[in-house]
């Protein structure tokens, strides 16, 4: 009796965690993202987000930003939290420190990026229903106070 409530205790297990992997891998915002520039619209600065990449990381979400600073210089961050509007901190980013992210539904993020504790940008993440596409539009201010509006389009690489 005490080997069958085993196997059935591992069973149950066993296929909680398949059918948990299985809601992690239909998530559309996982993958890798490269940058559009011939549809996006960016602001007169020369930072670029050109590579951007979602982990899925039991229970967390790793993401993996490679791009280009205002002289072209090459940067990388990283944050890993998860998606419950908690800031969670960023690393390898000189003009923020922290970002938080909510789930809105499926296909759509808001997040928020502070930098000691103030906000400096705000937006949302939308991915195109055929997952093949992402918009991110972005509006906050740069480090020399200015004001900005973006918007960027990503495809699933």
């Amino acid at each position: 009796m005490a080997r069958m409530k085993t196997k059935i205790i591992g069973l149950t297990l066993a296929l909680s965690f398949f059918g948990w992997a299985t809601c992690l891998a239909a998530n559309p915002q996982m993958g890798t993202w490269k940058l559009n520039m011939s549809k996006s619209k960016l602001g007169r600065e020369k930072a670029r987000n050109n590579t951007v990449t979602y982990q899925s990381m039991f229970f967390q979400t790793k993401v993996t930003i490679d791009g280009t600073d205002d002289n072209g210089k090459p940067v990388h961050s990283e944050w890993t939290g998860r998606f419950d509007g908690k800031d969670y901190p960023v690393t390898g980013d000189s003009t923020s420190d922290a970002r938080s992210y909510t789930k809105v539904n499926d296909h759509t993020l808001r997040f928020t990026v502070k930098n000691h504790g103030k906000a400096v940008a705000t937006g949302q993440i939308v991915v195109a229903p055929d997952g093949k596409s992402r918009t991110v539009t972005a509006t906050g201010t740069d480090a020399k106070g200015k004001k900005f509006q973006n918007l960027a389009v990503y495809d699933k690489q």
